[in-house]
């Protein structure tokens, strides 16, 4: 564990961790937690790791049988402005039954961590050991399901990517994004409930086209880039859709920011970010929409423009444009989830 200290300024991180038996001559079972410490003293961080640890304990004793539980109150007496959990790892025999992955979508889903990571095998992972001083792609979607189109799209994207000056001759990390917000399935009024079973089916599908996932609270671009940003200082790019493009160049995409979208851009590009975007088949005309030739509002196009100039803004250049015609939507009706 590393604290805060008068030569170390940022936030303190480290690995607590608990073995216990659940009955005399079993197999010793873990749970293995990697906290981030918030407090602006070492005394206070000490003071929450203390916190942590005994509520590690009496969840150990107590609520190994409830896995859900057992994450949520590990954070009994705390809040997130002192200490994050951004990755859990159960183990052994208490644990048999339990997946890693869902357990990575209960820390973003009760507010423990904003993201968490697992690789295409389905192993947890602590995102400053995959993003330390690494260049990102990150594609964000629904992956419901996942298409020829959504593999295009970042395979254009990469292809480009790679070829960036800042880039060159290194390997990047490269993601798929689900958000909570894309992982309700709509059971509550407000939409808010994850159906974990459609989640471990995407995620499965992901494992095995090889790709490595990101779960994420994040609503908004900029977010995302900030997480990226707080761990590496290499060239991230975000690999979307125009229909993404054309969602946060409306105004009410940006209920809440005080700078509306001045802010959300100037937060989302000011370090090495790069967003690529792909190209779509209006299917009004049949022709092929990129993103500088497609229509949006006055203020956006300025923004828009100035984008694309400065290489913010990169259109993806290499796709398969008999892929354009697939909509997930259409992929859904046809193939209904049951």
């Amino acid at each position: 564990m590393a604290t805060r200290s008068y030569k170390r300024v940022e936030d303190g991180r480290g690995w607590v961790g608990i073995r216990f038996q659940r009955r005399p001559g079993e197999a010793p079972s873990d749970v293995l937690v990697h906290v981030n410490l918030k407090d602006t003293t070492a005394t206070l961080q000490q003071e929450a790791l203390g916190i942590v640890g005994v509520n590690l304990i009496y969840a150990a004793y107590h609520l190994h049988a409830e896995p859900e539980a057992l994450i949520g109150s590990l954070m009994d007496e705390l809040s997130r402005d002192r200490l994050e959990v951004d990755m859990i790892k159960l183990s052994g025999p208490a644990f048999d039954g339990v997946d890693n992955r869902l357990m990575s979508l209960q820390l973003v889903e009760q507010n423990l961590t904003d993201a968490a990571v697992f690789t295409a095998a389905g192993e947890v992972v602590q995102p400053s050991e995959v993003f330390y001083k690494k260049p990102v792609l990150v594609e964000r979607g629904s992956f419901r399901p996942v298409t020829k189109l959504t593999l295009d799209l970042l395979e254009g994207a990469l292809e480009q990517f790679l070829e960036e000056p800042a880039v060159k001759g290194q390997e990047p990390v490269v993601l798929m994004e689900m958000t909570l917000r894309n992982l309700t399935d709509g059971s509550r009024a407000d939409g808010s409930r994850v159906d974990h079973a459609d989640f471990l089916a995407r995620a499965d599908l992901l494992g095995l086209l090889g790709h490595d996932v990101l779960i994420s609270r994040f609503e908004q671009f900029y977010q995302l880039a900030e997480y990226l940003g707080s761990y590496t200082d290499r060239q991230i790019g975000i690999a979307v859709g125009l229909p993404s493009i054309r969602e946060i160049a409306e105004e009410n995409y940006y209920k809440g920011l005080g700078g509306g979208m001045l802010e959300s851009t100037g937060r989302l590009f000011q370090r090495s970010v790069k967003m690529y975007a792909y190209p779509f088949l209006d299917p009004a005309t049949g022709r092929v929409v990129t993103i500088e030739t497609m229509q949006v509002m006055e203020v956006w196009r300025h923004i828009r423009d100035f984008l694309l100039e400065s290489g913010h803004l990169v259109p993806i250049t290499r796709y398969d444009e008999r892929l354009l015609t697939i909509f997930t939507k259409d992929v859904l009706a046809a193939h209904p989830v049951r």
